[in-house]
């Protein structure tokens, strides 16, 4: 629990919890019997890509700097840990429901923040601290990118839940929460994403989709006849000439030009924060940038070609295992077909924020990803026997 209230606050509390939990996992592997019950998901691209990365930092032109940046591996335990610690079906859907209300709390925290935004406060304090840059729904994260990549993901492993049924009344207030929250993060790139996972639990989902479809629909339609932000941030999405898109281009073309000097193995993790200014267009408006605003692109940057596929072997690798098991599921077994279905959405909507947001790089929400990934790997393994005697 203090690991899923980490994941909607604090990245702090997150990743201090997944240490905590995979020393016990680590500690557990001692036994033979636990080992032999180790599913250990997606083991060989993780560990492809986890090669890929550190053999481009250690023939990078800064080693020392690109193997501090390659840090972000250590998350791929949540992957592992959550499967592990989340034991059987029922497990799982707990996790699941209590990270959505974890994240329809943090949504409400961001609504507060837009609706009763006064400007910058001024002095020390609390209330500085919620109410700083409070024109778009950030809650207890630095930037309203992370939040919106995190309701995203959770807003689209949650649905199919709700397709079938499953807890309607609070799921179904918790997930409009999330859905008001999302909006108010102003961030394209997470819309983008939802939609397509949308589109993806539409397309397999056999209840409720035509109402989901029509919803979406009507909604996206309000959005863009509205006046004020939110209009103009639907409107200007496709518009080559609004500075965001345009900077986003920039960057690609810069980021291309990167990926020319050392096309197989990548200039090394973190290489573009430091040699961005080297490549940044004359009239591109930011010099320097810590990614390029995409994450396939990123990655093919940093860690080349061997790099770039590897990192796409993990997701073709969880969408056809992850498929499997809930093709597995018992027809009637509609809350692990659900679950299942959720995640792949999840991962759907990650993967296409990916494309304007380097989302793999943001710590908080690869974590909330990871553990989403975990969950239907967790439902597959039978749950403890709790008995008296049983061994």
């Amino acid at each position: 629990m203090v690991f899923v209230v980490g994941l909607g606050f604090s990245i702090t509390l997150s990743q201090s919890a997944l240490a905590a939990l995979t020393l016990l996992w680590l500690w557990r592997l001692r036994d033979p019997a636990v080992r032999a019950s180790q599913t250990w998901p997606l083991f060989g691209p993780l560990c492809a890509f986890a090669g890929a990365t550190l053999l481009s930092a250690a023939l990078s032109a800064e080693p020392g700097a690109s193997l501090v940046a390659s840090k972000g591996l250590l998350l791929t335990a949540a992957l592992w840990v959550t499967a592990d610690a989340v034991a059987g079906g029922q497990e799982a859907q707990r996790f699941l429901s209590a990270l959505t209300l974890v994240a329809a709390a943090a949504a409400c925290m961001g609504l507060v923040q837009v609706l009763a935004c006064p400007g910058e406060v001024s002095g020390p304090g609390v209330l500085r601290w919620f109410f700083h840059r409070c024109d778009r729904a950030r809650g207890a994260f630095s930037i309203y990118m992370t939040l919106a990549g995190m309701l995203n993901v959770i807003l689209l492993a949650g649905l199919p839940r709700l397709l079938a049924g499953q807890r309607r009344g609070w799921l179904g207030g918790a997930w409009l929460a999330m859905l008001l929250g999302l909006g108010a993060t102003y961030t394209r790139g997470a819309w983008l994403g939802f939609a397509l996972g949308v589109l993806g639990v539409v397309a397999v989902a056999r209840r409720g989709r035509l109402v989901v479809a029509a919803a979406v629909l009507a909604v996206a339609a309000i959005a863009v006849l509205a006046p004020g932000p939110l209009g103009h941030r639907l409107r200007t999405m496709g518009d080559p000439a609004e500075a965001g898109v345009k900077e986003r281009r920039y960057m690609w073309q810069s980021g291309l030009g990167m990926w020319a000097e050392r096309p197989w193995i990548g200039v090394g993790p973190g290489g573009v924060k430091r040699r961005y200014a080297e490549f940044a267009l004359p009239e591109a408006f930011k010099k320097r940038t810590g990614h390029v605003h995409n994450a396939p692109l990123q990655i093919l940057v940093e860690r080349g070609v061997l790099g770039l596929g590897a990192w796409l072997w993990i997701w073709v690798a969880f969408f056809v295992r992850v498929a499997g098991l809930r093709r597995a599921r018992p027809r009637d077994d509609h809350a692990g077909r659900a679950l299942a279905l959720g995640s792949m959405a999840a991962a759907v909507g990650f993967l296409g924020a990916g494309l304007s947001e380097y989302n793999f790089g943001d710590s908080e929400v690869a974590l909330v990803m990871w553990a989403l990934m975990a969950l239907p790997f967790a439902a597959a393994r039978p749950a403890p026997d709790t008995r008296a005697g049983a061994r």
